[in-house]
């Protein structure tokens, strides 16, 4: 079971660019991700009650988990809905933020002491160069400046959550660990809301269908499994399995989105999974 925890992570993390939109239509992205995340902080609450794990916990732990929460929850997801709220192009997002694994092999080697081997760096940049082929760039485009610095900002705290995450010390239960990470990033975009943003949503069926996917399928679900990927295997190779997310978005967008799949996509996907392959096999 454990051995396909990450073809199912990437099958529930890139359906979420399915439903960003949607949530973005109606409602401005930092009101949408507060009320998200504190479901979502809620519900592991009251599953760690179910389970009776311990809530109080050392205070050192609590600050780790849920500074952890405002760097993924908070300033990355916080980056990209509010880039596309903006204007920024999804593809070119998206692209962006899968600079991901590079930056982390770039860092995870002096930060975590992990030994990122050139076979890696064949696999990672294989992957890289197959979902710049998916994604593509629109030549012309208007790139916001906002957008594109909130994009950036996206960037920085997906990696750094990522090697923070890897490198905090506490062994805490995945679901109290999840809770604190949502009450992170429940309240950076609480504070946003009170002294930066207008908050609103309009709780369309639309919403709540697209809302319901996030929180149950990708926070629930994805994260969780993204968090014991990043437990229990290196940094570097974890993080390589996103080059995938653009090319199943796609995939995914084509079936149920009838959206086009061109050769280019195809053929991006093909050298996508080689080079996650070569990057993420022992």
């Amino acid at each position: 079971m454990i051995k396909i925890f990450p073809f199912i992570f990437i099958i529930l993390w890139s359906s979420a660019f399915i439903t960003t939109k949607p949530i973005i239509d109606y409602s401005d992205p930092f009101s949408a991700l507060a009320f998200r995340f504190l479901i979502v902080a809620i519900g592991f609450f009251l599953f760690c009650i179910y389970k009776k794990h311990q809530i109080l916990i050392h205070k050192q732990y609590f600050l780790e988990s849920f500074f952890s929460g405002v760097l993924f929850h908070g300033f990355y997801l916080g980056g990209v809905f509010f880039s596309i709220s903006k204007g920024m192009p999804t593809g070119i997002a998206a692209l962006i933020v899968t600079l991901q694994p590079i930056l982390t092999n770039a860092l995870s080697g002096p930060i975590l002491n992990e030994k990122v081997s050139s076979k890696q760096w064949i696999g990672v940049f294989l992957g890289f160069i197959g979902a710049a082929l998916v994604l593509g760039f629109d030549v012309g485009t208007n790139i916001p400046i906002l957008g594109l610095i909130a994009t950036v900002i996206a960037l920085v705290a997906i990696t750094s959550s990522t090697i923070w995450q890897k490198k905090i010390s506490n062994n805490l239960p995945l679901p109290v660990s999840n809770m604190y990470q949502a009450l992170g990033g429940f309240t950076l975009h609480l504070l946003i809301i009170i002294f930066f943003a207008k908050p609103y949503i309009n709780f369309s069926q639309t919403f709540l269908i697209a809302m319901s996917h996030q929180i149950f399928l990708v926070s629930f679900g994805a994260f969780t499994i993204l968090m014991y990927l990043i437990k229990n295997n290196s940094a570097s190779k974890t993080v390589s399995i996103f080059f995938l997310i653009p090319a199943t978005s796609a995939l995914m967008a084509w079936i149920f989105l009838n959206e086009s799949l061109t050769n280019l996509d195809i053929l991006g996907f093909l050298i996508t999974s080689i080079g996650v392959y070569i990057a993420t096999r022992d």
